[in-house]
C-alpha cells in the first residue's frame, strides 16, 4: 500500500552533500507552502500554508532531516519519522497530518523537478521479484513476522484487508469484526459460493473467508506463502468444526491444479509484481471452470500514477512489502484483455472503508503495543509501523487509493 511515495521524489543530482542537502531544504519549504499544513522548525519558527487549525508537525533535527533526503530521497521521509526527526505536534494526528500531502501529491513537486525524477528512482532489487523462488520469501518477510503481532491490532476475525462498513456514517459504532464479515460475505455471494461450489481462494490470510466459505457447505481450497498463517488458519478451521471441508496449502498460485466453481484473492494482486500479473490472471483463468465466477479485491490507484511509479523502489517496498505494487483497473484490463478469457463483469469501489479500517488498526496496534514489545518489536519497529499504517490511511482519506472488488466472468468467444 503506497500513499505518498512521490512527496519523496526529491531529484537531487549528484552534487556534493551540502548542496544535496540545501536542495532538499528548499524542497522541504516548497511544498509544505502548498498544503494545508504548518511546519514547526527546532527554532520555534513556523512555515507552511495552513491555518490555526491545520495539523501541526514538528521538525526536530532539520539539518539531519535534510541530509537523509539527500542521501534517500525516496525513503527519506518515512525514516525520518522512524528515527524522530520529524513528528506530529501533541494533538496532532500523524494519518491527518498526511492527508493534505496525499490529497495535493501531483502539485507539490515543481514540474522541472518531476522531470528529473529518474535521479532519485531506483530499479525494484532482483531478489525482490515475484518469482516462484522469491514468491514465498517476499510474504514471509511480513507476514510471518508473528501471528502474536497481527493478533494485537486485528479484530477476532483475524481480517487483514479493508472492512465494508454499513450505510454512509455512523461507522465508528459498528464492530469491526462484523463489517469485515460484511466484506467476506459479499466477495462469496458475487462469487456464487454455495453448498457443493468448489471454490479456490488465493491468498489464505488466518483463514476467515475459507472458514465462512465452508460454513455455506462449500468445498475450499486456500494456498498461501505464509508458514505462520497456514499453522493459525488450519487450527482456526478445525476449533470451527469445518477441516474436512477446508484444505490449508502452502503453495504459489502457479502450481495450482484443478478446477473451480469460484475463485476469491483478497488483497494478493498487489504482492504478485507487474511482471507477473499475466502469470496471475492466467492462473485464474486456466482454474476456473465454465460459468464459474472470481472476485479479487484489489487495492487501486490511478494509471497514469502506476505508470509514473511502476519502476519506484520505495519506503513500502523497503520495510513493509518487499516487490509489491498496486496497480490500476486500467492495467488490470489490459492484462486480463490481453492474456486471458476472463472479462471483469461488475467493480464494487470502498476506498473511505479502507481509511477507517486503518484508523481501527493504528489505534489497537499503539495501544496493545507493550504486549508484544520484545526481541524484534523496538521503538524503531513501532514507529515504522505506526508510520505505515497512518500514510496508508491518508492515501485512502485522500482518495490517492482505492479499493475494490471485481467480478470476472469467462469471455467462451
Amino acid at each position: 500500500m503506497s500513499t505518498y511515495q512521490d512527496a519523496r521524489l526529491l531529484p537531487l543530482g549528484n552534487g556534493s552533500q551540502t548542496t544535496r542537502a540545501a536542495i532538499a531544504k528548499a524542497i522541504v519549504r516548497r511544498v509544505v507552502e502548498r498544503v494545508d499544513v504548518r511546519v514547526r522548525l527546532a527554532d520555534g519558527q513556523t512555515i507552511g500554508a495552513g491555518g490555526p487549525d491545520s495539523p501541526v508537525l514538528e521538525l526536530r533535527s532539520p539539518e539531519a532531516f535534510y541530509r537523509r533526503l539527500a542521501q534517500h530521497p525516496k525513503i527519506g521521509i518515512g525514516d525520518g519519522y522512524v528515527t524522530g526527526e520529524w513528528q506530529p505536534a501533541p494533538g496532532t494526528d500523524l494519518a491527518d497530518a498526511l492527508v493534505p500531502f496525499a490529497a495535493r501529491l501531483d502539485a507539490l513537486i515543481p514540474r522541472p523537478l518531476l522531470a528529473l525524477r529518474g535521479l532519485a528512482d531506483s530499479a525494484l532489487p532482483t531478489h525482490h521479484r515475484g518469482t516462484i523462488e522469491n514468491a514465498r520469501t517476499n510474504i514471509s518477510a511480513h507476514y510471518d513476522l508473528s501471528n502474536a503481532l497481527f493478533a494485537a491490532f486485528l479484530d477476532p476475525s483475524m481480517t487483514y484487508s479493508s472492512a465494508l462498513f454499513a450505510g454512509a456514517g455512523q461507522w465508528r459504532q459498528q464492530p469491526l469484526q462484523e463489517a469485515q464479515w460484511r466484506k467476506i460475505d459479499r466477495a462469496l455471494d458475487e462469487a456464487g459460493v454455495a453448498p457443493g461450489s468448489r471454490v479456490l481462494e488465493i491468498g489464505t490470510g488466518w483463514g476467515e473467508l475459507a472458514i465462512r466459505a465452508a460454513a455455506r457447505g462449500a468445498e475450499v481450497v486456500s494456498i498461501t506463502l505464509s508458514a505462520e498463517q497456514q499453522q493459525l488458519a488450519r487450527e482456526r478451521a478445525s476449533a470451527a468444526g469445518l477441516s474436512d471441508r477446508v484444505d490449508i496449502r502452502l503453495q504459489d498460485y502457479r502450481d495450482v491444479a484443478g478446477e473451480f466453481d469460484a475463485i476469491v484473492s483478497i488483497e494478493m494482486i498487489e504482492a504478485v509484481g507487474e511482471e507477473f500479473w499475466p502469470d496471475y490472471f492466467r492462473a485464474i483463468d486456466r482454474l476456473l471452470a465454465p460459468g464459474g465466477r472470481a472476485v479479487i479485491q484489489a487495492i487501486l490507484m490511478d494509471h497514469q500514477r502506476l505508470l509514473a511509479t511502476r519502476h519506484s523502489h520505495g519506503w513500502i517496498q523497503e520495510y513493509i512489502f518487499p516487490g509489491g505494487l498496486i496497480p490500476s483497473l486500467r492495467a488490470i484490463d489490459l492484462v486480463t484483455g490481453t492474456h486471458t478469457h476472463l472479462r471483469r463483469r461488475a467493480t464494487f469501489s470502498f476506498g473511505p472503508h479502507y481509511a477507517e479500517t486503518l484508523r481501527r488498526w493504528r489505534e489497537r496496534f499503539l495501544a496493545t503495543y507493550d504486549a508484544i514489545a520484545g526481541p524484534g518489536f523496538d521503538d524503531q519497529f513501532k514507529r515504522r509501523w505506526e508510520f505505515y499504517l497512518a500514510y496508508c490511511e491518508a492515501g485512502f482519506a485522500a482518495g490517492y487509493l482505492d479499493v475494490a472488488q471485481l467480478t470476472f466472468g469467462k469471455d467462451q468467444s
